[in-house]
């Protein structure tokens, strides 16, 4: 029986490594050793920004309600208790967006939660 050689599967591994290091700088995409370790690394980075993303993106949400509620004479941690007292059930990504885009409804938003406290 003939022996299989494993040229072609090795070709198509490394192939499939170069083609992912593609537009790094210098051996990092031509050496498939230095690739492999280079596209690992990337791969890794890339699963972790992906969940750091959105922490980066509800403290920007925070960031944007809390300036808007001090502009309305109320603190972010004071609203968002007001608005779950009143039984305003919004997410922290709608209440940005109304902070940005609409601030007379997010005005009326401040006197509900400034109401549901005092009450």
């Amino acid at each position: 029986m003939a022996r299989i050689k494993g040229g072609l599967n090795a070709k198509k591994k490394h192939n499939r490594v170069l083609k992912l290091a593609k537009g790094y700088r210098g051996a990092r995409s031509k050496q498939y050793r230095v690739a492999k370790q280079s596209v690992m690394r990337a791969l890794a980075s890339s699963y972790a920004g992906r969940k750091q993303r959105k922490r980066q993106m509800r403290t920007l949400w925070i960031a944007r309600i809390n300036a808007a509620a001090r502009m309305n004479g109320i603190s972010y941690s004071r609203f968002m208790h007001g608005l779950k007292s009143a039984g305003v059930d919004m997410n922290r990504k709608m209440l940005s967006e109304l902070a940005v885009s609409d601030a007379e409804s997010f005005a009326a938003l401040a006197d509900t939660a400034k109401k549901a406290l005092a009450s």
